[in-house]
């Protein structure tokens, strides 16, 4: 015989009710009680002005450095243009070689076009080819999605599609890491393709020019909307080359109106750590040669611009560049030594 009356269901208080219902939202919602996750450091390459010279003794040191480069394992590489020398042929063959040594790299690999691979190309020793035409041709075979090359291609996004004013220009590219964005130019050496005795030169270089600078813009704008911690711009010409540093750019110069009302204002504004990259050069430099071009501070050093040339021509080596977001100098460097380079 069953002594216990039965069980009944008890209602919940209203006490047990809130504590239902406030339990369940919470589990169900951890997300909105998580900070982010802050950017973690990381490590990528920067390269350029290489391989240059005959197929047979270039090619091989140059498949030894990118091999030092995937034993990095950094999270992408950036080459900074002339993929080749002045006097090699600018045809598409070569293109296509070069384009098939940026695909070996294991990770991501992003490019800037250089002068030998287009401006210079006119010289009868490339080919005597058409500059213009020859900046489309790379434009269709390097830069025809908004993608990286590498065996791990990376999204970016091309100043093309972002602004249809400049709808030529799929050549300038940006992207972000770890709260970092990185951003190219196509500047190439020679005076950044302006030669005043050729109007069809010069034509082009206004035009780019002006896209050059409304990318920059773009950039800056975007990084401040990201509240970014540092930005990167890649490009292939040295600005200084045939001057001293603290020069006050000429007239005559491609890089005037580029650097003195394009970047160094913008960088000046910005305030944060920008770190500009480029090669044309062919040595390894660590400076910072810019000065402040707006008031207050106008002729100081521009102490947030820090400059990277790399090596190249036959310094055939590699710089590893370490990234801290975290830190208020979020820069380190690192010569990535080729043991098969001439020098």
């Amino acid at each position: 015989m069953n002594r216990h009356p039965p069980l009944r269901a008890r209602r919940p208080g209203l006490l047990t009710l809130l504590a239902l219902s406030l339990g369940g939202l919470l589990s169900a919602t951890p997300a909105l009680a998580e900070a982010p996750a802050p950017p973690r450091p990381f490590e990528f390459v920067a390269l350029g002005d290489m391989p240059y010279g005959p197929a047979e003794t270039a090619y091989p040191v140059y498949q030894q450095l990118i091999r030092l480069i995937n034993a990095q394992a950094p999270a992408f590489s950036l080459h900074v243009g002339d993929f080749k020398s002045g006097s090699s042929p600018c045809s598409d063959d070569e293109f296509a070689r070069q384009r098939d040594f940026f695909n070996q790299f294991d990770t991501a690999l992003v490019y800037t076009p250089g002068d030998n691979e287009w401006t210079d190309c006119h010289r009868p020793a490339a080919g005597g080819f058409a500059p213009q035409e020859r900046l489309d041709t790379l434009r269709e075979m390097f830069f025809g999605a908004p993608r990286s090359l590498g065996r791990q291609p990376l999204a970016v996004q091309r100043q093309a599609d972002l602004q249809p004013a400049h709808a030529r220009y799929r050549e300038n590219l940006r992207f972000e890491r770890e709260g970092v964005l990185f951003l190219t130019l196509n500047v190439p050496g020679s005076n950044n393709g302006f030669e005043p005795r050729d109007m069809a030169a010069v034509q082009e270089f206004l035009a780019r020019n002006e896209a050059n600078l409304a990318w920059l813009q773009a950039g800056f704008e975007r990084a401040r909307s990201l509240d970014a911690r540092a930005v990167v711009i890649a490009m292939q010409a040295d600005p200084f080359l045939g001057a001293n540093q603290w020069m006050e750019f000429p007239s005559h110069s491609g890089f005037t109106r580029l650097f003195e009302q394009g970047l160094l204002p913008l960088v000046q504004d910005w305030g944060r750590p920008v770190l500009l990259i480029h090669g044309d050069s062919h040595h390894f430099v660590i400076d910072r040669p810019f000065k402040a071009v707006k008031e207050p501070g106008k002729g100081q050093v521009l102490r947030n611009l820090l400059r990277l040339q790399v090596f190249g021509e036959q310094e055939v080596h590699a710089v590893r560049v370490s990234v801290d977001p975290a830190s208020p100098d979020p820069f380190g460097f690192k010569p990535l030594f080729n043991p098969l380079s001439p020098h």
